[in-house]
């Protein structure tokens, strides 16, 4: 059934269809949640044992329960440099939140700058360039230390590099880009090789450009495992490492409230970070950084506990992508991406459909996340773009609020093309 080709008449018969199968879920008073992209109960269980190591001496023997090591234990930084082949050398370990490090970082180039150049306050204007859709939190950031957001688009494979090229040429007041490169949020893009060289080799008029890579989903794979080229080395074959700011953590792996995180740059961002880190805190939580360590051990391990997690994605990820098929195959009013990982699905309604839809399904009880939240500033200049994230809710609850989620798009599409 396709509505674009129903006559005025087969629309409107359509329409009171749809009113009444909506009518019979406002009565059903349920209460979902695809608002974010939270770990269910099933995923968190599956680190339990790791509440269960009471060992507190690291390798060298240094006793985790006191102060100090600042950067981070070594295991911790081993482990990482395992999984993602970084050198430990230009890795710190943080608490259980990328974000946090990622807000220090730039705190810390706001106030202080990089070390070589002045802070960024004292800057008439300072850009930053975030890739659309894209990471609310991210965006949020940036409006709180007043970036002016530039939209970067998207692409199959990386990003719109041309506008990025003209961008950053001859404005020394854009000062760097943000992006996640592997599964993003939401759309599920991994960079190409061709991307990733051209981020590396990139031509900025600013000195200071920082390059907030967030490769937060850097293992987090479901239908396929894409490896992606390595954006260290690319940054030190192009002589741009000092550009660097590299994060990751284990909040998707083991506990999200509970993690270890990791900071990697060159050897001047490292030092410089430590530098000012020291005056912020004695050192991270080092217990947890132990525990997790000797609870994933290594690289291998953590890709096999990886497996476990995405056997508990998928079938969540085929109910919604099952659930698109059989509603807009046929029906062009919307369109998705088929992300190969992560934890988001980016759909697009009709243009100026996608707070509407949100707000009819909030009224049947099914949160979603506020339209608008992937673009900076709340944006969508379409109001096309919803995120949808199928983690946390059971099976069950999960094909009723994508159900739910498809008559309310059927409905608010009805609606305007009957108006």
């Amino acid at each position: 059934m396709n509505y674009k080709e129903m006559t005025k008449k087969e629309l409107l018969e359509e329409l009171e269809l749809v009113r009444q199968k909506y009518k019979e879920y406002l009565k059903c008073g349920l209460n979902l949640d695809m608002s974010r992209g939270k770990p269910s109960d099933e995923q968190l269980d599956l680190s339990n044992d790791i509440l269960k190591i009471d060992t507190f001496k690291t390798k060298d023997g240094k006793d985790a329960r006191n102060y100090g090591i600042l950067d981070g234990i070594e295991e911790a930084k081993e482990l990482f440099s395992d999984i993602l082949d970084l050198p430990k050398e230009n890795i710190l370990i943080g608490g259980n939140s990328t974000l946090n490090m990622l807000y220090d970082c730039i705190a810390r180039l706001y106030m202080f700058g990089d070390g070589e150049n002045k802070p960024w306050h004292k800057y008439d204007k300072i850009k930053i360039l975030c890739l659309v859709p894209g990471y609310d939190r991210h965006f949020d950031i940036m409006e709180e230390f007043g970036f002016e957001m530039i939209n970067i688009n998207l692409t199959k494979d990386g990003f719109d590099i041309e506008k990025v090229r003209s961008l950053c040429k001859d404005d020394d007041s854009v000062k760097g880009i943000i992006c996640v490169p592997v599964h993003s949020n939401p759309t599920g893009v991994c960079f190409s090789k061709k991307a990733l060289e051209n981020l590396a080799s990139l031509e900025t008029k600013a000195k200071d450009f920082k390059i907030f890579y967030d490769n937060a989903y850097a293992i987090h794979h479901i239908y396929e495992n894409i490896e992606i080229d390595n954006i260290f080395k690319l940054c030190k074959k192009y002589d741009t490492l000092d550009r660097l700011l590299y994060f990751f953590s284990t909040s998707k792996i083991t506990f999200a409230g509970g993690g270890i995180s990791m900071l990697c740059g060159s050897d001047k961002t490292i030092e410089y970070t430590k530098r000012h880190l020291s005056k912020q805190t004695i050192g991270y939580d080092k217990i947890a950084q132990l525990k997790t360590v000797l609870f994933l051990k290594n690289k291998n391990n953590t890709i096999e506990h990886m497996k476990k997690h995405a056997n508990i994605l998928k079938p969540k990820f085929d109910i919604v992508f099952s659930k698109l098929e059989e509603n807009f195959k046929d029906n062009a009013i919307l369109s998705w991406e088929n992300p190969k990982g992560g934890y988001f699905v980016s759909v697009n309604t009709e243009k100026n459909l996608a707070k509407e839809v949100v707000r009819l399904c909030k009224e049947c009880g099914l949160i979603l996340t506020n339209a608008g939240s992937t673009y900076p500033y709340k944006k969508d200049e379409n109001n096309s773009n919803i995120r949808i994230a199928p983690s946390y809710p059971p099976l069950d609850e999960l094909q009723t609020a994508m159900d739910i989620f498809c008559i309310c798009v059927r409905l608010a599409t009805l609606e305007k093309m009957t108006a």
